[in-house]
């Protein structure tokens, strides 16, 4: 028993498989992991945090919910995936120290909390930022590829059982790539683009070198850059600082037949702007898996774009996803016991 008292308090707040609490427990033994499955909503596929909607707690249920989450040492997810959730247990748990968010982009969650800035002093927030790394950076080159193999004229052609002259299609390790944020899933992206022979360029505020990445660009330089380059990946966050950077300026300024591929956040790119790019073919073809307002408006003309290709948020999505985020949190516990860093930490300030 006084074993467990001393060992911290690790509550899960949102949906997290039976085995997958027992692997935190396993790798990580100084923690108590405290869950209770009948008190959070059922998943409906993978890596669905929120839960099923239709769920719903009795006031009793609700009160053991909320005692068992204010017992928390540390978090595993916002509670609910809900800021408001968030908000309740920080002002009712001084002895809160550090929270985990399932999302790569919590730190939209934890801003819109509205906490003071003692109580975002006091606890450390962290995301599972790199944990998509790979399957964003895997539909990042497929997005380059479709667009450079011209994926909408395959299409159309077979679709009206054409056999057409032949035509050059763009060769990837011909092109030179600007990846626009060299975090955890630009990282991954470089790697592969580098493997596949293309010429990597990548943006970074740190200057620091990347492994893959030929050429460093200063962001007060990307208006430059694009000039030359045969392809954009974006792979940033969405905060103020980044908001509609690819706009009516760069995309002015892209090289013509550009291809483009989003998989950051929706509100990097000005929707508006990017329309007529791709209407006169300065934008030849865009690859987006994240959107300015999700779900897509039914009325908006990207969905018929012949230049487009729309993913609904969807690219992330692995059946291991959850398994890989829970051992984010086991490796990210076992660095705060020791006292080393931890890896994504939410800037509280630009939130990301």
């Amino acid at each position: 028993m006084a074993e467990s008292q001393n060992r911290v308090r690790a509550v899960v707040a949102v949906p997290l498989r039976e085995e997958l609490c027992r692997l935190i427990e396993e790798r990580e033994p100084r923690l108590q992991v405290i869950r209770d499955h009948t008190l959070v909503p059922p998943m409906r596929g993978p890596a669905d945090w929120s839960g099923d909607p239709a769920f719903t707690r009795t006031p009793a249920q609700q009160a053991a919910f909320d005692e068992m989450v204010d017992s928390a040492d540390v978090l595993f997810g916002i509670p609910d995936v809900d800021p408001q959730a968030l908000a309740r247990t920080v002002s009712a748990n001084p002895r809160l120290r550090w929270v985990m968010t399932t999302a790569a982009g919590g730190g939209s969650t934890i801003k819109a909390a509205g906490l003071a800035r003692a109580d975002l002093d006091r606890i450390l927030f962290t995301t599972s930022a790199g944990v998509h790394g790979g399957t964003l950076a895997e539909f990042a080159v497929f997005g380059v590829m479709a667009g450079a193999k011209e994926l909408p004229r395959l299409l159309a052609d077979q679709h009206e059982r054409v056999w057409p002259d032949r035509w050059e299609m763009r060769q990837i390790d011909e092109m030179t790539v600007l990846i626009v944020g060299l975090g955890g899933i630009g990282s991954e992206c470089a790697r592969r683009f580098h493997a596949l022979g293309a010429q990597v360029w990548g943006t970074t505020r740190s200057g620091e070198p990347v492994d893959g990445v030929d050429r460093l660009i200063p962001l007060d330089a990307l208006v430059d850059a694009v000039r030359e380059v045969d392809a954009i990946v974006v792979t940033l966050p969405g905060t103020a600082q980044t908001h509609h950077l690819i706009g009516e300026q760069l995309l002015a300024a892209i090289k013509p037949g550009a291809i483009l591929a989003n998989v950051g956040r929706g509100s990097v790119i000005d929707e508006k702007a990017l329309l007529p790019a791709l209407d006169d073919g300065r934008v030849a073809f865009a690859a987006l898996d994240v959107f300015e307002q999700e779900p897509l408006d039914a009325g908006s003309p990207l969905w018929g774009h012949p230049r487009v290709l729309v993913s609904p948020h969807t690219a992330a999505l692995s059946s291991r996803e959850e398994e890989r985020i829970a051992r984010r949190f086991a490796e990210s516990a076992t660095r705060l016991l020791d006292g080393e860093p931890l890896r994504a930490v939410v800037d509280t300030v630009e939130f990301y």
